[in-house]
């Protein structure tokens, strides 16, 4: 199993809500480009506002930092609205002379070339949307001292488009604040609580003015106490994504380097009634309006009622605020599982029609809890939705997800005519109280009394189709029953002509005599009666399949991402599908 972090999950599904921004630093762009002709495009040039240098060491080789520089393409038309013309980035180095020494990375930034305190950099194409120009590799400069600052002006030039500059600066020192791990209990019952005394470390040459303190946890855990000085969010469970509650919590004092400080009351995490898999991420950063900006990532928040929470300095003094040596060492993330049941029900319908009309039918299934299911580390989707087509009926239209297999569920290369059976994968996580539903549109080929199909929820693997969780088996499978008894020859169904709907959408019941969908090649004939369409919707989605799960997907952003999770998983998105059409 590849396992990756929340973080990436929610960056690559939907990129830094990133790019998921689970903790994503602040990236600022430059000043606003003067008024252009609107046929000449305007692009802009980003990246960090600042970054810390680690000091010169007395011997030894200078740890250096990288320095992403950013171009943004505002266009939102991804076919048409790319610049595909030659331009140049040129990079004044003169402000960080004796401050720093600077070079380019050979991978990121080939055709980059530094001239005393000049560098240029030429390349070809600004696809629409945000992606990585230059990547600088910095070091403190022999004979710099802790606390000597310099900037760094970025200008571009194309013949036919026109450049925002941008400045960065350079600060040899600053904090680096280091999150300490906490041996937390990784394996629970629903209800049970522990502490979570958060512990950091400042392990800079400069002390910190403040601190931020991102808290982030999955659906399946609860941090009761609500702070005064914490501002807090709640993912839409009616959306995709995982259900994450982030708290941000701005801590005043001055965090002194080489002090390490702990919460004066530890927090109280609690894996509550739908807990199952789950994780808790817990950040520190120092306070600032552009740290708390990124943190949000767009997300409305909203400020606690309770008491304050503080931090218990080891000892106080000044502080100046600086950027981060090291901001890798920032968060910690811990897992938990809790012993715990979600149960699948599936649910059928019950549809009525004449030869050659169109029925429509609504089948899937729903988590009756008590737990959520969500494989936050290894993308993988939850569960399958196994569909059997009734005898004398092909199907016309189908979910984008679902995918068709032949009768003994193995793999089928057409995926454009009727077949006698479908798979439809869910995502990576299935809420409690939610599940999957799946409009199916059905031709009546043949009028049979009490057809009837089969729509079974299972695990992705065909050949181990139990579901882990799930306590109940025996109502992970429902059926689909075309003219049942009662309805006659469908002739008087109400409606289900073409395109007309005959279904309750109610979960249905086996039928007396139902057909064994093993033996049946349901829905394989081509031919058609009164106008009804031969093949289904052409293409799939390629993420269903009875044969096609092979064990763990990882989501290569979620993220994901992914929280669900606003501006930076868009953006990673786009690059990716930008990435793939021009590679």
């Amino acid at each position: 199993m590849t396992l990756c972090s929340p973080r990436t999950v929610l960056h690559r599904a939907a990129g830094s809500l990133a790019a998921a921004g689970l903790l994503a630093a602040a990236s600022l762009a430059g000043a606003a480009a003067p008024a252009q002709a609107a046929d000449t495009p305007v692009f802009t040039l980003g990246g960090p506002a600042e970054t810390a240098l680690h000091p010169h060491p007395e011997s030894g080789k200078p740890k250096s930092s990288t320095v992403g520089i950013t171009l943004n393409n505002p266009s939102e038309d991804e076919e048409n609205g790319g610049f595909g013309g030659y331009f140049t980035l040129t990079f004044d180095l003169s402000g960080v002379a004796g401050v720093a020494d600077v070079k380019f990375d050979g991978e990121s930034s080939p055709d980059c070339t530094i001239t005393g305190t000049k560098a240029v950099c030429e390349d070809w194409g600004i696809w629409p949307g945000l992606q990585g120009a230059a990547d600088l590799l910095v070091t403190a400069a022999d004979g710099s001292e802790n606390g000597d600052t310099g900037t760094i002006t970025v200008t571009g030039e194309a013949d036919g488009a026109t450049f925002t500059p941008f400045t960065t600066r350079l600060t040899v020192g600053g904090p680096d604040l280091v999150m300490e791990q906490l041996p937390f209990k990784t394996e629970l019952t629903p209800g049970e609580k522990q502490q979570a005394p958060i512990t950091f470390a400042n392990r800079g040459t400069r002390d910190a003015d403040g601190v931020l303190l991102t808290l982030r946890y999955s659906r399946g855990l609860d941090i009761p106490q609500r702070y005064s000085n914490c501002e807090y969010t709640v993912d839409d469970p009616d959306l995709p994504g995982f259900g994450w509650t982030t708290a941000l919590c701005s801590v005043e004092g001055a965090f002194e380097a080489g002090a390490t400080y702990t919460l004066a009351t530890p927090l109280t995490l609690e894996a509550t009634e739908r807990a199952y898999y789950d994780t808790f991420l817990y950040g520190i950063h120092e306070n600032s309006a552009a740290q708390r900006t990124a943190q949000r990532a767009g997300a409305p928040f909203e400020r606690g009622t309770g008491g304050v929470l503080k931090a218990v300095p080891a000892k106080k003094g000044a502080a100046v605020s600086s950027a981060d040596l090291d901001p890798y060492d920032n968060q910690q993330e811990a897992d938990f599982r809790t012993k715990n049941t979600a149960d699948f029900v599936a649910y059928g319908d019950d549809v009525a029609g004449p030869e050659g009309s169109t029925v429509k039918a609504d089948i899937g299934f729903r988590n009756e809890g008590p737990a959520w299911i969500g494989h936050i580390r290894s993308g993988e989707d939850v569960a399958t939705v196994d569909f059997t087509v009734p005898q004398g009926a092909s199907v016309t239209s189908k979910p984008e997800r679902c995918r068709a297999v032949k009768a003994d569920g193995s793999y089928r290369e057409d995926q454009k005519s009727p077949a006698p059976r479908y798979v439809c994968n869910t995502s990576m996580t299935v809420l409690d109280g939610a599940g999957l539903d799946l409009p199916f549109e059905l031709r009546v080929d043949k009028a049979m009394v009490g057809a009837s199909g089969t729509v079974t929820v299972r695990n992705t693997w065909l050949q181990n189709p139990k579901l882990p969780f799930d306590p109940k088996p025996g109502n992970n499978t429902a059926y689909l029953i075309l003219n049942g008894e009662g309805d006659g020859d469908g002739s008087d169904s109400g409606g289900a002509t073409e395109g007309g709907d005959g279904g309750s959408g109610e979960p249905s019941t086996p039928p007396t005599s139902s057909p064994d969908p093993e033996e049946s090649e349901s829905g394989t004939s081509g031919s058609t009666t009164s106008g009804g369409s031969s093949a289904g919707t052409a293409g799939g989605s390629g993420d269903g399949g009875g044969l096609a799960s092979t064990g763990s997907i990882a989501l290569i952003a979620s993220g994901t991402a992914a929280a669900a999770l606003a501006a930076g998983l868009v953006l990673f998105t786009a690059a990716r599908r930008r990435a793939a059409r021009h590679n």
